[in-house]
């Protein structure tokens, strides 16, 4: 990882929030492996190899009339991003019940403390979809359920679905850095019914589930629904995030294809979360 080379941003943004959170979350469908947040913005890195002209053209905060975003991009050598996380990686509680922190922070006093490392990977709890996929599972009930975290990132609702009862669960993510990740913080939290994988959809073939969570994009999201249909069990739950309100009716058309029924919706700074059952 030495000779890697990045391309640093330096985003510059008013109001902060909730657009340094919007723009984090499409620069890491984008492609940005890496953020630190600061009092004027966000720096967001992304390797060399992975970088082209039109990188920014998906990223449609930048587009909005809400939020003045301007930026700065140049050529970095590798520095220490570990160092860099754990600088800026701060623990969370999820509705009292459930912490979400780093190996250096103190344990919580909740019912649920989950350990992450605060490496590259997607989904630790501080982006809104992920803090209400917590929520979901905080809510219903695991106890001896089958489960699939598709786009699982960190690993992080595998892990708290497990601690909720859950018996059987796959963890997928096509990217390497997350499949490794997850890997590692499902050992630290001492889970030992987690299979993880890299790869797609393509994998879900021939299996079968109680409940399923998916937190990826909204395109990924309706090209994959069918495959989540086809491996869920009878009176199943599905849990779908990483989109916006103003893509809920797409996403219930296309559920509603397949008999799935929505049942429970959550928003969080314009970002939704829903539950549909079959």
């Amino acid at each position: 990882m030495s000779n890697v080379i990045y391309i640093g941003y330096e985003f510059k943004v008013s109001p902060l929030q909730p657009a340094v959170e919007i723009l984090i979350a499409e620069l890491g469908y984008a492609g940005f492996e890496s953020f630190v947040e600061n009092e004027t913005g966000v720096t967001a890195y992304i390797q060399k190899d992975e970088w082209h002209d039109a990188i920014l053209d998906e990223v449609q905060i930048l587009n909005s009339d809400e939020f003045q975003i301007s930026f700065t991009f140049s050529e970095i050598e590798q520095t220490n991003w570990n160092a860099e996380w754990e600088k800026n990686f701060n623990p969370i509680i999820v509705d009292d019940v459930c912490a979400v922190r780093a190996p250096f922070h103190e344990k919580f006093n909740t019912e649920y403390d989950i350990v992450i490392e605060p490496k590259m990977s997607f989904g630790t709890g501080h982006h809104e979809t992920t803090h209400m996929m917590i929520q979901h599972i905080l809510k219903n009930d695991f106890r001896d359920k089958s489960v699939l975290d598709m786009g699982c990132g960190t690993g992080v609702l595998a892990i708290l679905a497990e601690k909720c009862g859950a018996t059987k669960l796959d963890a997928i993510d096509i990217d390497n850095w997350c499949y490794l990740n997850s890997l590692e913080n499902v050992e630290r939290n001492n889970c030992k019914n987690i299979t993880v994988y890299e790869g797609d959809a393509s994998l879900l073939i021939g299996k079968n589930y109680d409940i399923i969570i998916a937190n990826i994009n909204r395109n990924i999201l309706l090209a994959d629904i069918e495959k989540y249909v086809t491996c869920l069990n009878t009176g199943g739950k599905l849990f779908l995030s990483g989109f916006y309100y103003d893509d809920i009716t797409i996403i219930e058309a296309e559920c509603n294809k397949f008999m799935l029924k929505l049942e429970e919706k959550l928003e969080r700074n314009n970002w939704v979360s829903l539950k549909f059952i079959n």
